[in-house]
């Protein structure tokens, strides 16, 4: 009995030295893993393809800014999300609620809201600059709003809504995108190392003839509806007088209501959104060209922006030593004193300024009111008989 006492109290002994050790190890080749990958932002690229000026067009500007609402509200911010409207509908004078648009009946949901940036509106939505935003030869003028300033360690969400055929899309109904060249603009980003991981999600008739010719690594694709098939809109409301949303995307959104930044639900469960039973047409996906398995790739990988984050013990200093005073050459006397990011903008000078004086303008009717107030006055002083004094 005393050898298997030793035994047992020598394994203990052991076990309480190395595993500390073994559970340190595991740490640090989870953390390897975990900063290993090759993801650190996320960008989206948000289209409404619907024509200038056609109410019944309503559900495609819905269905896009219902995806922007959801993608900032998991963490992507307006500076790396690049939002394309075909149409204004929030200022359309057929818009009984002005500034806003409805996602569900009744008025329930404004996805428009108070802080909506859009990057490009009405005519600038077209192929060329779709395009030119994918591959990113823009003029130098253009703006950072409207450039997608993705790299190689970018998860990019691609999302379009719009009427299609069997390979193309219309733009402004005006002109199209074939997916061909839908499939070499891709292929352009991957060359030139503008993603890691893509996601392509349509909403439109006919949407899966749209990825069919894909062929660039480390993408993967969804839509609403097989070839042959049409893409139906859902929710009709008596007091805007047409359809809100589409199907497919309807329930796209109630499934991302649903997640959170911490959340686990991963590619499969977005598979299975909205179902033949639900959506009538029947909605595909692709995922050959993907190199990892959907069911391990988060949905916050493309639809959110949770950060890495490393923790260290390390003492880092972020104090620096203060810049003398810059002397002006050939005068030692004249000193220029470095100006601190508060002094730059005298702040306190402007909000005690006083407000300007505004003109004077009479309030509306005033004048009208007036005269009315002079000619019944005449009438009763003087009768009808004397206006042709006035006249």
């Amino acid at each position: 009995m005393g050898y298997y006492s030793l035994l047992t109290t020598c394994a203990f002994i052991h076990l309480l030295v190395f595993m500390p050790y073994a559970y340190s190890n595991y740490l640090e080749n989870k953390a390897g893993q975990f900063f290993s990958s090759g993801h650190t932002n996320n960008w989206a690229v948000l289209v409404s393809l619907n024509k200038l000026g056609f109410w019944f067009n309503y559900r495609h500007v819905a269905n896009t800014l219902s995806v922007y609402r959801s993608v900032k509200r998991l963490g992507i911010p307006d500076s790396h999300i690049v939002l394309m409207l075909a149409d204004d509908m929030a200022c359309n004078y057929r818009n009984p609620k002005p500034a806003t648009v409805f996602s569900h009946k009744n008025m329930e949901l404004n996805v428009y809201g108070d802080d909506v940036e859009v990057d490009y509106r009405g005519y600038e939505v077209t192929v060329e600059n779709f395009l030119r935003v994918l591959t990113g030869r823009l003029p130098p003028s253009t703006p950072r709003s409207k450039r997608l300033l993705s790299d190689d360690r970018s998860n990019i969400l691609i999302y379009l809504t719009g009427h299609g055929g069997n390979g193309f899309l219309k733009f402004q109904d005006s002109e199209e995108i074939s997916n061909m060249e839908l499939a070499d603009a891709f292929e352009q980003m991957w060359q030139k190392r503008r993603y890691n991981e893509l996601l392509f999600i349509i909403d439109t008739c006919q949407g899966a003839s749209m990825y069919e010719r894909f062929y660039s690594p480390n993408l993967m694709a969804l839509a609403s509806s097989q070839v042959g098939e049409d893409s139906l809109s859902h929710q009709p409301d008596l007091a805007i007088g047409v359809h809100l949303m589409d199907k497919y995307t309807f329930y796209l959104l109630e499934f991302l209501e649903e997640v959170h930044p911490a959340s686990q639900a991963n590619m499969n469960d977005l598979f299975k959104v909205c179902p033949q039973s639900q959506c009538v047409s029947t909605p595909g996906h692709r995922t050959d060209l993907f190199q990892r398995n959907p069911g391990s790739v988060l949905i916050t990988d493309f639809f959110g922006s949770v950060r890495k984050v490393e923790i260290t013990k390390d003492t880092i200093n972020l104090t620096s030593s203060v810049k003398p005073p810059i002397q002006r050459s050939g005068s030692s006397d004249m000193t220029i004193e470095s100006l601190t990011y508060v002094d730059q903008l005298p702040v306190a000078e402007i909000i005690h300024q006083k407000p300007k004086q505004k003109d004077w303008h009479p309030p509306d009717g005033f004048i009208l009111g007036l005269w009315t107030l002079i000619l019944l006055v005449f009438f009763q002083t003087y009768g009808i008989k004397h206006l042709k004094h006035i006249f």
